[in-house]
């Protein structure tokens, strides 16, 4: 069995990012720099092929997505999974949290204005963001940081690749309506459209 087709075997089949690591677990012959030999060779087969997908790196592993330009078609079918929107707060409070980590509820609300323990709790039901630790002060308040949920929902690589922080809030608006489809049993989000988000004040929700 070829090296790409055990690799595009799991990528296909799974609904999250695989690692290097994780897919050279795929066959006891294959270590990691011949898992990224072949990731590249895919990649090159689908540019050239013009394939309705494309091999992305993300939150710090590799998937198989629907090629961001092609979401307007996919959105017209009902059976096509999607990621649920966000709503502009919940947006504002992902970009505080993700430049500020760890950080509590009472620093979020000062920087945004308003209250936000629902946007922190839908954000928390949805896995975006997590409880890292507690904090110093008065009662030892809750911390927030970002998830690995985070980078696949927004297509990120790592932490590393945020933009700046003014243009953050438009970049996470654009990917949270642009989403790709996983190749496999759930969605993904696609790695095309960039905008920004910013902290301006909004109502909670």
């Amino acid at each position: 069995m070829k090296t790409t087709q055990i690799v595009e075997a799991l990528l296909f089949a799974s609904d999250a990012p695989l690692t290097a690591a994780d897919l050279a677990r795929g066959d006891e012959g294959l270590d990691e720099e011949q898992v990224e030999a072949a990731i590249e060779e895919l990649r090159s087969d689908y540019e050239a092929t013009e394939r309705a997908f494309q091999l992305y790196e993300i939150a710090g592993g590799y998937q198989i997505l629907t090629r961001p330009e092609l979401a307007p078609y996919l959105e017209r079918f009902d059976t096509v999974p999607q990621n649920p929107r966000l709503s502009v707060p919940a947006l504002e409070v992902l970009a505080v949290i993700a430049y500020r980590q760890p950080i509590g509820r009472a620093e979020v609300e000062e920087i945004r204005g308003v209250g936000s323990s629902g946007v922190l709790r839908t954000l928390l039901d949805r896995g975006l963001v997590e409880v890292v630790g507690r904090g110093e002060g008065l009662g030892r308040p809750l911390l927030y940081g970002t998830t690995r949920r985070f980078l696949e929902h927004f297509g990120f690589r790592s932490l590393d690749d945020l933009p700046r922080p003014e243009d953050l809030p438009i970049v996470l608006r654009s990917r949270s309506t642009s989403t790709g489809t996983s190749t496999g049993t759930s969605t993904g989000t696609s790695t095309g459209t960039e905008t920004s988000m910013s902290t301006e004040t909004s109502t909670d929700g």
